[in-house]
């Protein structure tokens, strides 16, 4: 559903369900469903923090995931496959947690998929973005405050930067981060779209350690 209109950047907390992921890991991450379990605070020292636990379901058999190898998929894509089939007995896979500090200080990040990260997330002005319009652009209220996250991997050479608001797609308005991710040259954009799901229920999982990105 639709973000209601009490769901702001200052209030995400609540359970938000990613839309159309096909772009992310491709075949084995398009047949699933990404939760976010959403906890956003503010602590004694006056920092905003947003704590994030990502949960992946499995939309489809497994029997359609099996058929996507060996003949289409490079071998880390058949393992992600292959940890997906071993993890989905319980029904829903524990991913990362995320637990972000607003203040534009850098922190180390060790996540299953893309290996050690680091990264800093800020409010910030759109003015504040460096220049990519597609960062910039689309947003309900642009004079307002916003979430920017941006994390790198210098063992891969890639860099994502992030803006989190909201936008209206077809009549409605919904969470969404407009995201840049760079390798030398070459560059990719996307807009991920969240629907709300209402408050935050704990879930159960064993798993902290499979992680599937933003």
């Amino acid at each position: 559903m639709a973000a209601p209109p009490e769901k702001t950047l200052k209030d995400l907390s609540g359970k938000w369900i990613m839309q159309n992921i096909g772009w992310i890991l491709r075949q084995a991450i398009r047949l699933a469903t990404v939760t976010l379990t959403i906890n956003e605070y503010i602590s004694d020292d006056s920092l905003t923090h947003i704590d994030i636990q990502s949960y992946v379901y499995l939309s489809r058999a497994s029997s359609t995931l099996r058929n996507f190898w060996p003949r289409n998929n490079p071998p880390k894509t058949r393992v992600l496959i292959t940890a997906l089939l071993n993890r989905v007995a319980t029904g829903g896979i524990s991913g990362t947690t995320e637990n972000r500090t607003l203040d534009w200080t850098w922190r180390d990040h060790s996540d299953a998929i893309f290996g050690e990260l680091r990264g800093r997330s800020r409010w910030c002005k759109l003015s504040e973005v460096d220049d990519d319009e597609w960062l910039k652009t689309g947003w309900i209220e642009p004079e307002g405050d916003f979430v920017q996250s941006y994390v790198e991997s210098d063992a891969n050479g890639w860099t994502a930067d992030q803006v989190w608001g909201f936008e209206m797609i077809d009549g409605n308005r919904y969470y969404t981060r407009h995201v840049v991710v760079r390798k030398g040259d070459d560059w990719k954009q996307a807009r991920l779209v969240y629907d709300y799901h209402g408050s935050a229920v704990a879930e159960s999982g064993e798993d902290d350690d499979l992680a599937y990105g933003e």
